[in-house]
């Protein structure tokens, strides 16, 4: 079979994109396995199939690294909406898209009828231990200690759809992410495992992050990683909610926004890098 791809990113969260509305994959958690690989396949942080809908625009669907679906991911979202805008399969300047975790809305900012951002309502940002899940009897796990490789660490745990732990740390550049990243996401506190936030705190507007998620390892962004991270600064006293907050993160900016009602809003860039064909006949 010979499949026609698109390669994305936003913020150099980048991931292969296959049109569904001309395909049908029957086994996206092997192929997404097979053309993720940097070295003997496309490379990418997973891949993605933009699907039709009968309930919104499209219906996005995410494969990470390791072959896991995903339920949600921000940055993929923007790349999506801006497939469906170039495309013409909802080209206007606001869409909707259909997730494992609920239809998000995105509002496209254009020029000269030329996609150039996206802003993505994420939803609410929930702490309720149980909705995140994680094994934990208190109301909300904010600012707890958590011991990992024999240190303690201050977290707040949330959920944009996916679990995050929130990490608060002075330094985010001295991190091995390679030792602690998957004792992180493997914690047992943490039923379905767990992406990790490592915060290095600027001031009251900008914040830097690394990220390691779980499936994929550290990667160079995350859009519900960078939501869950703002709305943790703001909890923890360090942000203001209503607020834009920069999330300085290793492949780009995220801007967010955390509303009094727990909303968080997201924006940031959509880039198509190139499109290409593989054939499945060759991947080893």
């Amino acid at each position: 079979m010979k499949i026609h791809f698109t390669k994305m990113h936003g913020a150099g969260n980048d991931y292969i994109y296959i049109n569904c509305f001309e395909y049908k994959i029957d086994n996206p958690n092997d192929l997404s396995i097979l053309i993720s690989d940097r070295h003997k396949g496309i490379g990418g942080d997973g891949i993605v199939l933009i699907c039709p809908s009968d309930k919104a625009d499209a219906q996005m669907r995410m494969f990470n690294i390791d072959g896991s679906e995903g339920a949600m991911c921000g940055n993929a979202i923007r790349c999506v909406a801006k497939f469906i805008y170039d495309n013409n399969y909802a080209h206007k300047n606001v869409v909707t898209i259909d997730t494992k975790s609920g239809i998000k809305t995105i509002e496209i900012e254009s020029e000269n009828d030329k996609f150039i951002s996206a802003k993505v309502d994420m939803g609410k940002a929930v702490f309720t231990p149980k909705d995140i899940p994680m094994l934990y009897d208190g109301e909300s796990f904010i600012n707890q200690p958590l011991g990992v490789c024999g240190k303690t660490y201050l977290c707040t745990a949330v959920s944009m759809g996916n679990p995050h732990c929130v990490t608060f740390v002075d330094d985010v550049d001295s991190l091995d992410l390679e030792k602690i990243g998957p004792m992180f996401e493997n914690h047992p506190i943490f039923p379905d495992r767990v992406n990790t936030e490592f915060i290095q705190i600027i001031d009251d507007k900008n914040i830097r992050m690394r990220v390691w998620e779980r499936g994929s390892g550290e990667t160079l962004a995350c859009g519900t990683g960078s939501c869950a991270a703002t709305a943790a600064s703001v909890l923890n006293g360090y942000c203001r909610r209503n607020t834009p907050i920069s999330v300085h993160l290793r492949g780009g900016i995220l801007t967010d926004t955390f509303k009094d009602d727990d909303t968080v809003i997201m924006e940031g860039n959509a880039v198509k890098v190139f499109e290409g064909v593989i054939d499945t006949d060759d991947l080893e």
